[in-house]
């Protein structure tokens, strides 16, 4: 019998042996894979919804704790005397009852929550008046506004008796229009029916809590489901509150899960949705979980195609392995190219492996080897030359000096002479400490041009307040550029070259003008000044490109222009230009980023 089973294998070439080798290799792979996706996808599914049923428990009980707030704060409400003193009859003079309403108008704004915000909770008082005795109150309720309402008897909101004789007990109620006369907006209210307790008997009116799908809605959110949505209905299915703008509506739930299903939790899954219904028949209440099966199988997804990966890497190994007994000369050449695939410029090496013979294929091994190890030596050597050259050309940029303590100081002073009575010695130190600050930038390198810009008009100040200059400064910034960032202390060096060298001896003539544009993915920013002294703009361009013989000379704008291509690179810096209606422009051009911090 296994002769039999042999004798046809033994018939197949060489060629259709090893392709059959390598489907008897894989399938099992494949097998196991589909099955085992199945079973992967039906535990996660079970187990994920059971853990649904714990948290809507949770979430319900969160829930009925929120309205049992609403229901103390209502019964806080209910027991003031002067809620209790409020009737529709009598000979009571006028200005009393207009204070009694008063009252109690600040009496329910004080318990309404979130009233300057808009989105909070408010409490009403709706009163049955059928003689007009509060003729001066007005009946034009509002969804998100706290008061006092008198109705007469076609005024009566559809709802008003049927709180009243639920005699005292409150539960929630979607309501399309608060009454008649008022405007059509849909809200979630709590009422309550507001029973005389001094009299025994006889209904002062109807405590109304609006917008409780804000309230409620705040529980809700606070659950996260995978693109999810999370409903809070009555025993019809109609949406109380929601994580969607569901509120009002009528929502479709699968079969068993209608108003007679037993109290308690209870779960669906369906081929698109996983239903977890909490059914609250005291409270005559569901609370809804609806989640998309493929966002809850998303993760299993990447579950999946990881085992994918895993099983073509078993094929491929396998084809590997076939192809060694089919040309034995391509495993070396295998391992070396999974070698140069694995490289990466600088990772370690490791040791050339050894054949045991000298033919091509060894001397191409032991050279791709020693080519590495060569390029990893040049890469660290090149590394440790350009670390060591920044540092050297940024140890340049800054003084070395203790910048903390001298801001600290200055600080000290600047109060000491507003005490004083040093007004203008003052400013000056404020701002004298605001471009140390600034200068700090928190050991940053690169700031925002916002800060730059702060960092540059207090220097233009200090400036002004050291030497009396009148010149004018005008800034034209773009506010989509102000979040883009600079080496610090650029524009300061630049400003300073405009005041000395161009505006200095100009009084109230002198002007600069300081710009930023965004042009696509380049931020430019020019510093203008209507200077009237020559410049030698050739000499200029030899200090930027560090070929001036004089390298003492222009030393501040190289190091600026040098600062910009240490960060952005060589097609970034700085430029200068003669002004067209006289004077100079200096361009300071940076790639657009934003701050990541």
């Amino acid at each position: 019998m296994l002769s039999a089973f042999i004798k046809p294998i033994v018939r197949l070439n060489v060629k259709q042996q090893l392709i059959l080798l390598f489907l008897i290799m894989i399938s099992p792979i494949l097998i196991l894979n589909s099955y085992g996706n199945y079973k992967a996808e039906e535990i996660l599914k079970r187990h994920v919804t059971n853990a649904y049923v714990e948290l809507n428990k949770q979430n319900f009980a969160i829930i009925n704790r929120d309205i049992d707030t609403v229901n103390k704060i209502t019964t806080t409400i209910i027991q003031n005397p002067i809620l209790q003193q409020l009737h529709v009859s009598g000979d009571e003079p006028v200005l009393d009852r207009v204070e009694r309403y008063e009252t109690i108008e600040k009496l329910l704004g004080s318990y309404s929550q979130g009233a300057e915000r808009g989105d909070g909770i408010y409490y009403s008082l709706y009163v049955y008046d059928p003689d007009n005795y509060y003729f001066f109150a007005p009946n034009f309720p509002q969804v998100k506004k706290a008061g006092v309402y008198f109705f007469s008897k076609g005024e009566k909101p559809y709802w008003f008796d049927q709180v009243v004789q639920q005699k005292g007990q409150g539960y929630l109620l979607f309501t399309e229009k608060l009454s008649p006369q008022a405007e059509n907006l849909k809200t979630l209210t709590y009422v309550r029916a507001v029973n005389n307790i001094y009299r025994g008997a006889g209904t002062v009116g109807v405590l109304v809590v609006t917008k409780m799908e804000s309230k409620i809605g705040e529980s809700l959110k606070s659950i996260s489901l995978p693109e999810g949505e999370i409903y809070l209905t009555d025993m019809n299915n109609r949406v109380l509150a929601s994580t969607t703008n569901a509120t009002g509506e009528v929502i479709g739930l699968p079969e068993g899960a209608d108003p007679g299903d037993p109290e308690g939790t209870e779960d669906m899954i369906t081929d698109d949705f996983i239903y977890v219904v909490n059914n609250n028949h005291a409270f005559a209440q569901k609370l809804i979980y609806k989640v998309p099966v493929q966002a809850l199988l998303q993760q299993q997804k990447e579950m999946k195609r990881v085992i994918q990966y895993i099983t073509v890497a078993y094929a491929l190994f396998g084809l590997i392995i076939i192809t060694y007994f089919w040309r034995s000369l391509m495993t070396p050449l295998q391992k070396l190219a999974f070698f140069v695939r694995k490289y990466e410029p600088g990772n370690r090496v490791p040791e050339t492996p050894q054949r045991g013979t000298n033919d091509e294929v060894s001397v191409l091994i032991a050279s791709t080897y020693d080519m590495a190890r060569r390029l990893n030596s040049l890469i660290m050597y090149k590394y440790q030359m350009e670390l060591k050259q920044k540092e050297s050309q940024l140890q340049l940029l800054y003084q070395q000096i203790n910048p903390h303590l001298l801001y600290n100081t200055l600080e000290s002073i600047y109060w000491k002479s507003s005490l004083e009575g040093n007004v203008e010695s003052a400013e000056m130190i404020k701002e004298l400490s605001k471009l140390m600050k600034i200068s700090l930038s928190r050991g940053r390198e690169l700031i925002t041009l916002e800060e730059e810009l702060e960092h540059a008009s207090a220097y233009i100040k200090l400036q002004q307040h050291r030497y009396d200059y009148v010149f004018t400064v005008i800034w034209n910034i773009a506010p989509e550029t102000k979040v883009n960032l600079i080496p610090k202390i650029t524009l300061q060096p630049l400003i300073e070259n405009a005041i000395i060298h161009g505006v200095k001896n100009m009084d109230e003539d002198g002007e600069i003008i300081i710009t930023s544009i965004l042009q696509e993915d380049t931020i430019l920013i020019t510093i203008e000044d209507n200077g009237y002294k020559q410049v030698d703009y050739k000499a200029i361009e030899q200090v930027l490109n560090d070929v001036s013989p004089h390298p003492v000379s222009g030393y501040g704008i190289r190091n600026i222009n040098q600062r910009v291509h240490l960060h952005f690179g060589p097609h970034y810096g700085i430029s200068y230009a003669p002004r067209k209606w006289g004077g100079t422009v200096v361009m300071v051009k940076l790639p657009k980023s934003e701050n990541q911090e």
